[in-house]
């Protein structure tokens, strides 16, 4: 498990990486600001999605091969 620093690190560098030094800085500024429960989210997030259909998605997202059963 990653020390709270590394994980901090880490985050800021894929971050940075992703989006570039400006879009991440609004970024945080949005997490700031926001009262965004995202443990509520996640528990209502895909209810009206099967598992098949939420691996699907994720698979595509991620641009990996779906692997059939």
């Amino acid at each position: 498990m990653r020390t709270d620093s590394v994980l901090r690190y880490e985050a800021m560098g894929a971050l940075m990486q992703t989006l570039g030094p400006v879009d991440t800085e609004r970024f945080i500024s949005m997490i700031k600001r926001d009262t965004f429960d995202y443990t509520e989210w996640r528990r209502s997030a895909w209810n009206d999605m099967t598992i098949e259909e939420v691996y699907r998605e994720a698979a595509a997202q991620s641009k990996e091969p779906i692997r059939e059963k």
